[in-house]
């Protein structure tokens, strides 16, 4: 994904997100715990999910048409999971799966470039080095596969 298209999806996601806050406001909500879908760590709707557990080990498998979620549960079969972290927190950030083509895995800025050298290598076979170990800073706003950033991309919330 170019560096606009990239800014451009953020703004999109800006824009819904607040489109979704003033129907909360308006009083289109269906519950008291302020996301709309009753059970309060939010889902697929653009509602505000809960940070992952400090520690976790965040497994991807690497498939070109988009990161597909292995673990935690929280992310299993989604593509290209948003990450909602806690900033200060330790994670790993990795992919184990592949669909055999060159990958990589890294964590970007809003400025496109990678954050604490947090990259690993091109590879079509991900063994046990495409792993990234890391401590949360509200820099890190998407993960990326290089060579496929138009569709191997997805957000870093950090809270």
């Amino acid at each position: 994904m170019t560096r606009d298209k990239s800014v451009s999806r953020r703004t999109a996601m800006k824009l819904t997100g607040a489109a979704a806050a003033t129907a909360l406001v308006a009083g289109c909500s269906d519950d008291d715990d302020g996301n709309g879908n009753g059970n309060g760590n939010g889902d697929d709707n653009g509602d505000e999910a809960e940070a992952l557990e400090p520690g976790t080990e965040i497994e991807l498998d690497g498939q070109t048409a988009g990161w597909e979620g292995i673990a935690p549960d929280a992310i299993a079969g989604e593509t290209n999971p948003t990450l909602v972290l806690e900033e200060g927190e330790s994670y790993e950030l990795g992919w184990s799966e592949g669909d055999g083509q060159d990958h990589n895995i890294e964590i970007r800025n809003d400025d496109g470039d990678v954050v604490d050298d947090l990259e690993t290598d091109e590879v079509s076979d991900p063994d046990d080095d495409q792993w990234l170990e890391f401590e949360a800073s509200t820099e890190m706003v998407e993960y990326v596969c290089d060579p496929h950033e138009g569709s191997m991309a997805g957000d870093i919330d950090v809270q």
